[in-house]
């Protein structure tokens, strides 16, 4: 069973691309996790800043890749927190899902904690395996943050895996059985979205997503408590919304940013480029 939950891992060291090439200023940052992981992350800072975002990208590469994902925001008035999981990168450790979620937990605290961001103006983005991650901890933690936005997530592992494998002919028939008897359920979203904090959540899926069937996402929004929004994206595939590919995508997710914290007024808050 932990040999196939495994495939829900893809972790790399392989290095995909260096902010610099998008003109970030970026710090490298060291989290130590709940175990004495230690965590690498990148810090970007904005300059005048309206709050800080965790950002928790998703099961496959490591930040190197997925930063790209949330390059923009600074530029837009806020700063970014990027980390790798244990196993991912340059972070020390083997991943496990009991792990990413612990890393996930100390990667948002240690936002909180330091001392140069408003910890009142935090915010997380989750994205696949990362929403996942981020609905289990914010509601096992009850973390004091602004707001998060869930960008296609799944909601339990074992209907994850039935939806993977019913699109592979040569698994369809045995898809059930598949995720029935070699995926374990344990820290699936769906068990944990109704305790989520009283804080404005934005839950996001595409109607063509190859990955994550958009009711997935649908059905842990509807099991949310309140504040709650629900953005499904016609004909949209996996965590497209701030790729620049759809149309008012990364206006609407700033926005929804925006909204959790009162802007200052010394802020000029600026549009995605």
């Amino acid at each position: 069973m932990a040999l196939v939950d495994g495939s829900f891992f893809r972790p790399t060291s392989k290095v995909y691309d260096h902010p610099e090439n998008f003109g970030l200023r970026v710090e490298d940052v060291l989290i130590p996790s709940s175990d004495g992981v230690a965590l690498h992350g990148w810090f970007f800072r904005a300059r005048d800043p309206i709050g800080t975002i965790v950002h928790c990208h998703g099961n496959a590469g490591n930040i190197t890749g997925h930063f790209k994902f949330i390059q923009w925001l600074p530029e837009c008035g806020w700063n970014v927190l990027c980390f790798d999981y244990r196993g991912f990168g340059r972070s020390t450790g083997k991943i496990t899902r009991a792990g990413a979620v612990d890393d996930t937990s100390a990667a948002i605290e240690y936002a909180i904690n330091r001392l140069d961001i408003d910890r009142l103006r935090v915010c997380v983005f989750g994205q696949s395996l990362g929403a996942v991650v981020s609905i289990v901890a914010l509601a096992r933690e009850g973390f004091p943050i602004a707001g998060a936005c869930f960008d296609g997530p799944f909601s339990s592992f074992r209907r994850e895996a039935a939806f993977v494998t019913r699109r592979a002919w040569h698994l369809r028939l045995v898809s059930g059985l598949i995720a029935r008897y070699l995926i374990s359920d344990d820290l699936s979203a769906i068990d944990y979205v109704a305790s989520l904090p009283m804080m404005p959540k934005l839950f996001i899926c595409g109607t063509h997503d190859p990955i994550v069937e958009a009711q997935q996402t649908i059905d842990l929004h509807a099991k949310a408590p309140d504040p709650k929004e629900l953005w499904v994206i016609e004909g949209s595939g996996h965590t497209e919304a701030v790729r620049g590919e759809i149309e008012g995508g990364r206006e609407r997710v700033l926005e929804f940013f925006n909204r959790c914290v009162p802007v200052q007024d010394a802020v000029t808050v600026r549009s995605p480029q």
